[in-house]
């Protein structure tokens, strides 16, 4: 038994040396690779073209938040894009689709060939101008003023969208609200009923007005967020309403499975839009996206092109129920 003891012990002993026998030597290379290496302070840039690095503008813009008025203005032209025809006669629905990621995404879908109604809040200058660029396109938009909160006005769009185009193939589920508070307390009823109708509420009665008129091939695509993965301390209602919307994605997908109608989600990391400006105060803007992985926020035509994917039977049609994380980040 005491020789047994020993062994252990002596064996114990060994391991422990050699595991400090491998720090010893990863201390070494650590030391070398810091000298040889000055920290790094640069963005990544690993797209077509470079994007804007931190730090942003320090502006705070009053809500809604127009794109015209940001003073750097974000990129949704997505100029190395080549479109193929992957929605070749396709109409679609962008809801929040005056600016932002849903202006990129309508511009995408225009290059591959849909028509596009736009759904907004009331920034008519911003949807004026995303009309124009997805006419430029080649494609027809139609643009329709509203709130999403009102089931009532979710059925006239998706109408005035089937007599205007004739069809309805996709819907983009994107338009939100968001405000930050520092503490569960801050958190009015107003508020966090404002939060839960737009942004989970909205995505509800669009996709129960759209759902009779798409068909086989069909699809649904719901903005979903890194927050919704992750939560986020100053968010608590909007992260909510994120993970809600990542179930609702799942569960929908599941429902509608049967009719050939594809139902997925894109979580975003942080993306240079209206949105937050519209949040943050402008001395805590300049550091947005500063802290993924890459050192930056995205550009919403950094986006637009996983929608195109997941709108396109050609590219996804074995694809549904999926939350697909574009966050800047592994993990």
């Amino acid at each position: 038994m005491a020789k047994a003891k020993k062994a252990h012990k002596s064996e114990a002993e060994r391991t422990a040396n050699a595991h400090r026998k491998i720090q010893k030597q990863q201390n070494l290379k650590d030391a070398s690779s810091a000298k040889k290496q000055p920290p790094r302070n640069k963005a990544t840039q690993a797209g077509a073209r470079k994007h804007p690095e931190p730090p942003m503008p320090a502006q705070h813009l009053e809500k809604p938040g127009t794109e015209k008025d940001m003073q750097r203005q974000p990129q949704f032209q997505a100029p190395d894009y080549k479109g193929s025809g992957k929605l070749e006669g396709f109409s679609a629905i962008v809801t929040g689709g005056d600016s932002g990621i849903g202006r990129a995404v309508a511009v995408l879908f225009a290059r591959e060939g849909a028509d596009v109604a736009i759904i907004y809040l009331d920034e008519h200058t911003d949807a004026k101008d995303t009309q124009r660029a997805v006419k430029a396109e080649g494609r027809k938009c139609l643009l329709i003023p509203g709130d999403v909160k009102n089931p009532d006005f979710c059925k006239r769009a998706v109408k005035k969208t089937m007599k205007a185009f004739g069809k309805l193939d996709v819907l983009v589920n994107n338009a939100g609200f968001q405000e930050h508070a520092d503490t569960l307390e801050d958190i009015t009823d107003e508020r966090f009923d404002q939060t839960m109708r737009t942004n989970i509420y909205g995505y509800f009665y669009m996709a129960r007005a759209a759902v009779p008129h798409l068909k086989e091939g069909s699809s649904i695509i719901n903005t979903g967020s890194v927050t919704g993965l992750k939560g986020h301390g100053t968010l608590l209602d909007y992260a909510s309403t994120k993970g809600a919307i990542h179930a609702f994605t799942m569960s929908l997908a599941a429902n509608l499975v049967k009719q050939g109608i594809r139902v997925n989600a894109i979580a975003p990391g942080p993306v240079w839009t209206p949105l937050n400006p519209a949040d943050k105060p402008a001395d805590k803007i300049t550091s947005f996206g500063k802290h993924t992985a890459m050192g930056r926020p995205a550009q919403p035509e950094e986006l637009s092109p996983a929608y195109v994917f997941l709108a396109s039977p050609v590219c996804s049609g074995y694809v549904t129920g999926i939350v697909l994380p574009v966050t800047g980040s592994p993990g």
